[in-house]
């Protein structure tokens, strides 16, 4: 079964979008555009906060293995 956790490996920040990337199987590279233009068109608020909540709530790749 497929955990979600924040990437040690793939992070710029926190690993957040790297974990997600690995999680959905998808390319963190784009994944990453979308995640700033969200910030940018949604004034940055919703999507800074699901991020800061998910730093927080999501475990590290060392913790989960």
């Amino acid at each position: 079964m497929k955990r979600l956790y924040r990437s040690e490996t793939d992070r710029k920040i926190a690993g957040v979008v790297g974990g997600l990337a690995e999680y959905l199987n998808f390319d963190a590279s784009l994944l990453r555009i979308i995640t700033v233009l969200l910030f940018i068109f949604s004034t940055g608020i919703p999507v800074g906060l699901i991020y800061i909540v998910w730093v927080f709530l999501v475990p590290n790749e060392g913790d989960v293995k």
